[in-house]
């Protein structure tokens, strides 16, 4: 019992807490559908805040036009190029597995072709592990189509309630985001009132997470699309198929730190190489050495800077994991939760040295 207080307000503070940790349980499992649209809301609300504030400045009094003259921005810049990406998108890609059940791409002869090319111990090699039945290969190559075009379908009859439910996550996210973008920093400073910690460490804390989302973001995503579109490109120029979506996947891939874009290009180089497509192959790899792999070396640090860097350690496993758990969102979220760990250590850290500094003057 605290000192000071009756059984009574001691009773009645113990049943206050534990309502508010209730009521906030319930209200997060009620707001659990919508977590990708609120996460993705606050982090749209944290990246264009500037420009919000500069809108403010040039019509002050008039947080409702500002807001939504960002929103509009937030719209035309980035909502609808990913939708109409996403459509070319879905039509490359439909269009190449037409191709592929069609028999115009025919990956069991393929293979057979880069099998021709390839040394003699590396063929015995494939043979050992049972890739040098071509019968055999065709036959598994046909299976795993088969059960892909299967898979496909399924999901093509749930397009709709996919469609409305994507619509749906994105009205949630722009309708939140209007709202965080007009009374963002009152609800961000009532959010560090309440937490029970001392001004400095909450100040630093806030400003650490804010400093996270932006890094992770122009970290990650915009590099993720600089190297995307400069794959993607790369494969265009050289004339190989399907530059979208090997596009799309140097984007994906290079939100992985240390692997990135190599899973995807360094393959299909040697791929060429092997199938006597040589210039191909080496316009691909110096292409992907010499471009699309140092645009994390030199984009990163002047969109981030070096002191909100973490280790590419951590974010390669906090990405991975975030990924396991919680698909795409998981790309940001990892991070973010590291970038948290990472900042609230450091303060624990910088209190116990100050601490041990204050104990050492006094007993001087």
């Amino acid at each position: 019992m605290s000192e000071g207080q009756s059984p009574d307000q001691t009773s009645a503070r113990r049943f206050f807490l534990s309502l508010i940790v209730i009521v906030t349980l319930a209200f997060l499992w009620l707001v659990t559908p919508f977590a990708g649209a609120i996460l993705w809301a606050v982090i749209a609300a944290v990246l264009f805040d500037p420009l919000n504030m500069r809108l403010l400045r040039a019509m002050p009094g008039r947080r409702n036009g500002a807001a939504l003259l960002s929103l509009l921005v937030i719209v035309t810049v980035v909502v609808v190029p990913a939708i109409l990406l996403g459509a070319a998108l879905l039509t490359e890609a439909s269009a190449f597995f037409a191709r592929i059940r069609s028999g115009q791409i025919d990956l069991g002869r393929l293979f057979i072709e880069a099998q021709r090319h390839l040394p003699a111990w590396a063929r015995s090699g494939l043979a050992d592990i049972g890739l040098g039945d071509v019968g055999g290969l065709r036959a598994r190559l046909s299976q795993g189509l088969a059960n892909s075009f299967q898979s496909v379908a399924g999901r093509i009859l749930n397009i709709g309630q996919g469609t409305l439910g994507f619509f749906l996550a994105l009205g949630v996210t722009l309708y939140l985001t209007f709202f965080l973008l007009r009374d963002g920093r009152e609800l961000a400073a009532r959010v560090e009132r309440a937490l029970p910690l001392m001004p400095e460490r909450r100040m630093i804390l806030v400003a650490k997470m804010v400093l996270v989302i932006r890094a992770t973001i122009k970290g990650s995503i915009v590099v993720a699309i600089l190297q995307g579109t400069v794959g993607g490109f790369t494969f265009w120029v050289l004339g190989l198929p399907g530059a979208l979506l090997w596009g799309l996947a140097m984007g994906v891939f290079s939100l992985f730190p240390a692997i990135g874009t190599g899973l995807v290009w360094v393959p299909v180089a040697l791929y060429l190489l092997a199938t006597g497509a040589i210039w191909q192959g080496i316009g691909l790899f110096l292409c992907g050495f010499f471009i699309i792999s140092t645009v994390d070396n030199i984009v990163r640090p002047l969109l981030v800077g070096r002191d909100a860097r973490m280790p590419d350690y951590v974010v390669l496993i906090t990405t991975l994991g975030g990924f396991e758990l919680m698909g795409f969102n998981g790309f940001v979220v990892g991070p973010l939760i590291a970038g948290l760990f990472l900042a609230i250590w450091e303060i624990s850290m910088d209190a116990q040295d100050a601490k041990r500094a204050r104990l050492s003057d006094s007993s001087r």
